[in-house]
């Protein structure tokens, strides 16, 4: 047995751990919901279609979920830590390289493909060590790690409106690059949980079956962190293809918003000091929703996959709502509905995904889970592009976000009940069989 799953810290040194994600997620994911105020500028600039632009963004999400299960395996062969610094200067040269704005390729190979292998081998060592560092808090820890995307996207809505005012969109992205770079500090302050956990290993004969394979020193040589190999077959478990194909719906549409969210306030004819404080005010009720949530599903009063398919429904709702806005103040409270409901759901989902899969395997899970979504990323900003252009509305976009987001919520109610049938069928199996004899003792000597 692996001293991570059987006794993780639950504090100390975690904490570190945590404000270190708390930081990637900020430079990372941050940086990526933000990137709408980016879009009218590039369209305007190369004189593109909407569906044309939004495959920038589309190249960022997919590589983000396609770049997961190759960080997870470097995790394997060497540490969270190297992994996560590569991703920081990973993050660094597309933004940086994206300054020259040579043509829309272009920006697909750098703003597109470089920033997001960076933020996928940021992004998912550092959830990824969360977890590992945590097991009774884990889903406060999660939550907090995942709310610095919010409170960095709170500061960086005016900051990079600003940026582009005084700088143009290509300075603006090189100067972005430049902060990116702090990805890598983060990175040195994750610290690699065998260090703290190793001499505890140690001491775990007891807990290693005779005649294993395995040499006990071979397994100290190994961090208990990380796994020995990457577990493919997980695709074989129907838990957790239920799962996936919940990632592949809900990234259709987890995207879309932030994207048209600034292009419709302009369509409304709000002014851009405005617009950018929408993306400031959805990061506000972000975060909230997020710490709120991780500390009532710390509390485990409900399972947290029926947590999860609640928040679902209320978002989706929210987004169908939110095209009926005509104004700023319309527009700014159904955003704020969206963006609570949305931190909810993305400070939980996570756990749900070490509940499913287990945490033996849950590097192992995230990786693939998250390559498996990348369809569902790689799809919805175009898909949700070229109905807008259909339709000649940007509104058509939060339509078309909101009923794919209804339709995976069945799949968390499909798992729910797979998972109580298995549980149910598993206490039947292991109930002690009742005797029906008058002479107990001769029944005893039957089942010798």
């Amino acid at each position: 047995m692996q001293a991570k799953d059987s006794n993780p810290p639950d504090g100390g040194y975690g904490w570190v751990v945590v404000v270190s994600a708390f930081m990637v997620m900020g430079f990372t994911v941050a940086v990526l919901k933000t990137f709408g105020l980016f879009f009218v500028e590039i369209q305007q600039h190369f004189d593109e279609l909407a569906s044309s632009t939004s495959w920038i963004t589309s190249v960022t999400i997919v590589i983000f979920h396609l770049g997961a299960p190759v960080a997870s395996s470097l995790c394997v062969q060497y540490t969270h830590r190297t992994v996560v610094i590569t991703g920081g200067l990973l993050a660094f040269s597309g933004m940086a390289l994206g300054f020259f704005g040579l043509n829309m390729v272009w920006m697909y190979a750098t703003t597109g493909f470089l920033q997001g292998l960076g933020i996928s081998f940021s992004w998912t060592p550092a959830i990824s060590i969360v977890s590992h560092y945590f097991s009774k808090k884990r889903a406060l820890a999660n939550a907090i790690a995942s709310a610095g995307e919010c409170a960095f996207a709170f500061m960086f809505g005016p900051f990079f409106q600003w940026l582009i005012s005084q700088y143009g969109w290509k300075g603006a992205l090189l100067i972005i690059g430049g902060i990116q770079l702090n990805i890598c500090v983060c990175g040195v302050l994750m610290r690699p949980l065998a260090s703290s956990c190793l001499l505890k290993a140690r001491h775990c004969e007891t807990e290693t079956p005779p005649g294993n394979g395995a040499s006990r020193r071979d397994k100290e040589d190994k961090s208990p962190i990380m796994h020995k190999t990457f577990n493919w077959m997980l695709v074989r478990r129907p838990e957790f293809v239920l799962y996936a194909i919940f990632g592949i719906l809900a990234a259709m549409s987890f995207f879309v918003p932030p994207l048209f969210l600034v292009p419709l306030s302009y369509s409304l004819g709000i002014d851009e000091s405005w617009t950018s404080s929408l993306l400031s005010i959805l990061a506000m009720v972000d975060f909230g929703g997020r710490l709120l949530c991780g500390w009532y599903a710390n509390l485990q009063v409900t399972k947290t996959i029926h947590l999860l398919a609640m928040t679902i429904t209320l978002m989706s709702t929210s987004l169908m709502l939110l095209p009926l806005a005509n104004n700023y103040l319309s527009l700014a409270i159904f955003t704020g509905f969206y963006g609570f409901f949305f931190g909810t759901t993305v400070a939980i989902h996570i756990t749900v995904l070490a509940d499913v899969a287990g945490m033996p395997e849950f590097d192992s899970a995230l990786g693939l889970f998250m390559l498996i979504r990348s369809t569902g990323g790689f799809v919805g900003p175009p898909l949700a592009g070229l109905i807008v252009d259909i339709a000649g509305d940007y509104r058509a976009g939060f339509y078309m976000a909101g009923a794919t987001l209804a339709l995976s919520t069945g799949f968390l109610i499909i798992l729910d009940r797979l998972q109580q049938r298995k549980k149910t069928g598993s206490k039947i199996r292991t109930k002690p069989e009742k005797s029906t004899s008058p002479y107990p003792s001769l029944h005893i000597l039957k089942h010798q």
